[in-house]
């Protein structure tokens, strides 16, 4: 039956009145719940029809409803405190902490605390490496130009001097870079730059460039300068090519002549110390002859002072045996003029020590005639008999 017809007992869906129960009235739970709210914080339920003798309306159930709705809110406080305290680091990184918006402390990797709602983190990777590419010319020492194009790579050293320290840290290492390359470029000739000294000037621009980057704490340490391309302006570059080749021609010549001065000199100096030690030899020889000559003569000079006439006759007997050694004719000087046959016996007896025999197929040995030292030698075998015969007569 519908609340509306006749005989529905003047029930509506908008109260709760009637035998049965309707929909709740909407003010009555707006209000319920500002009671319940100001409850909360300290204020006080209001209704008459609740209240009692001691002017207390408050039920159990209203006081488990404010202590559920309290704990919830302190467990989300909680919760946010917590997120707002603890903040992590990673390996990479370093965290600059803010504090009422100052510059408090730098933290290393890993888990922190922090003050909620007063202190800041700001986040920087200080492992990354970034660069950039810069091409100028400039005038160099001899008053050529030269092309220069280099990449300097850099990161992020100093975590606090890269933030608070420096403006544009990114602009402040393009000026020193720049600055750093003119002023070694103007010092350097232009072969040195293009062929022979790039690496030094090199290390010369980035020590110098990390100079200026300390002298204005940027926080920016520079890591490496490399020079990619070196030369000279499209005008020029021919002239400079051919320099270029000349220079690897005079320094392959030179090569070639250290290697010829490498085979030479040690020959030169081997047969060099080879003289110097026959010069030695040759000089102990002379002198050990010279000392053994001299003790001879003062040994013969000993003899001949205890027998002068018998000394004198063996010099004189040496030396004519010295002197006739080496002649194949004999002179006898005989007082009564008559003729001698002289036979060499003691070389017809004794076979020849240096006749050459030739030997003919089939045919007997032919023995050569005894040579002139040879025969010296039996003529004065042969007189010293002829002597002694003379001597018995």
């Amino acid at each position: 039956m519908a609340w509306n017809e006749p005989g529905g007992g003047n029930r509506d869906p908008w109260s709760n009145k009637g035998g049965d129960q309707g929909p709740p009235d909407l003010d009555e739970v707006v209000r319920k719940l500002q009671e319940k709210m100001g409850g909360l914080f300290g204020g006080r339920r209001r209704g008459g029809g609740g209240e009692g003798e001691g002017g207390s309306g408050s039920s159990p159930g209203g006081s488990a409803g404010k202590k559920g709705i309290g704990a919830i809110v302190a467990l989300v406080l909680v919760a946010v405190l917590g997120l707002e305290s603890f903040y992590i680091i990673q390996p990479a990184e370093r965290g600059v902490v803010k504090r009422f918006g100052a510059y408090h402390i730098v933290t290393a990797p890993g888990p922190h605390l922090k003050l909620p709602f007063i202190d800041t983190v700001d986040v920087v990777n200080v492992d990354q490496v970034n660069k950039f590419q810069h091409r100028a010319q400039m005038l160099t020492k001899d008053e050529n130009i030269a092309d220069v194009t280099l990449e300097v790579q850099f990161r992020i050293q100093d975590a606090a001097d890269f933030l608070f320290q420096d403006a544009d840290p990114g602009g402040t290492i393009h000026g020193a870079m720049e600055s750093s390359l003119r002023e070694v470029i103007g010092k350097s000739r232009l072969d040195d730059i293009i062929t022979e000294n790039r690496s030094a000037i090199a290390v010369a621009v980035q020590q110098g460039t990390q100079a200026l980057l300390d002298l204005y704490r940027t926080g920016l340490i520079v890591t490496n300068v490399n020079i990619q391309r070196a030369e000279a302006p499209e005008q020029v570059a021919e002239a400079f090519a051919d320099a270029i080749r000349a220079r690897e021609d005079k320094e392959r010549l030179q090569n070639q002549a250290q290697t010829y001065a490498n085979d030479v000199v040690p020959r030169a100096r081997g047969e060099a110390a080879r003289l110097v030690e026959d010069a030695k030899g040759y000089k102990a020889r002379v002198v050990a002859e010279a000392e053994g000559e001299s003790q001879r003569f003062l040994a013969l000079l000993r003899e001949y002072e205890k027998a002068p006439g018998v000394t004198r006759q063996r010099l004189y007997l040496e030396t004519m045996q010295d002197v006739l050694r080496n002649t194949g004719k004999v002179l006898l000087d005989v007082k009564e003029g008559s003729n001698l046959t002289y036979l060499p016996l003691d070389r017809m007896i004794q076979p020849s020590t240096r006749a050459e025999e030739f030997k003919a197929p089939d045919s007997p040995r032919i023995a050569l005639p005894p040579t002139g030292e040879q025969r010296s030698t039996g003529s004065i075998n042969d007189r010293r008999s002829f002597d002694r015969t003379r001597r018995d007569r």
